[in-house]
């Protein structure tokens, strides 16, 4: 075989050697899919973000779904609710305010009708809502005693004062017929409120009486706190 032929014979195995290698190395070559995924977060500003992360295999799925779960905090008023993810929810503890001579004004007013009965006024002046309890300790001048409540006007619910809302009382100063004793004119009273174990605390809010006093007896008594006026009276 002359040299020519060889020459030639051996310039196209190189050549066919050489197209089959680039062909192995195309197919064996990196793909332009990353396995990339799109993954939702929630951005500082509490605006929805896209953040693109490698695509992980099962271990890492795992992992990622014990993490901890995100903790939202919503206020309400004076109030916040607290949850966390899928583990439960934990409520927020209100504050219950009692009214006291600190977030109230109390007045008192004399009445014609019914006779000899003196109406008191407590009104919220606080910026939370607060709770009447139980009923007023009165302390008139020179009184030996608080006078007792009237167990019949005890409501069903404890009455509640929102901001600017009033409470009322009604007082009988004195027996209508003349029947009661000891009577004489007091020209101070004080008032004590009670708080939610139903205890009377503080020495007292000082009122005002109208006039030069009222005239008060033996049948001294009053009436539980009460949302309206006409039901302390009656």
């Amino acid at each position: 075989m002359s040299d020519t032929i060889v020459r030639r014979r051996t310039a196209l195995l190189t050549a066919t050697f050489a197209a089959a290698a680039s062909l192995a190395l195309t197919a064996c070559g990196t793909s332009t899919d990353t396995g990339a995924r799109s993954t939702p977060t929630v951005a500082a500003d509490g605006g929805i973000s896209s953040t693109v992360t490698p695509k992980a295999d099962a271990g890492d799925t795992k992992a990622a779904a014990s993490g901890t779960d995100a903790v939202v905090t919503s206020k309400s008023g004076s109030g916040s609710t607290t949850a966390k993810g899928s583990s439960g929810s934990k409520g927020s503890t209100s504050t219950i305010v009692t009214c006291t001579g600190a977030n109230t004004m109390v007045t008192a007013q004399t009445m014609t009708r019914p006779l000899n009965h003196l109406l008191l006024t407590v009104k919220n002046t606080g910026s939370q809502t607060c709770y009447l309890y139980g009923y007023p300790a009165l302390n008139f001048q020179d009184a030996q005693a608080v006078p007792p409540v009237d167990e019949d006007t005890q409501p069903q619910a404890v009455t509640t004062l929102r901001p600017g809302q009033s409470g009322y009382a009604g007082v009988r100063l004195s027996a209508a017929d003349g029947s009661g004793t000891g009577g004489y004119t007091a020209k101070t009273l004080s008032v004590i409120f009670q708080n939610r174990a139903l205890d009377f605390v503080g020495s007292g809010v000082k009122v005002a009486l109208p006039g030069k006093g009222v005239y008060i007896d033996s049948s001294l008594t009053t009436t539980y706190w009460l949302t309206d006026p006409q039901d302390a009276l009656d």
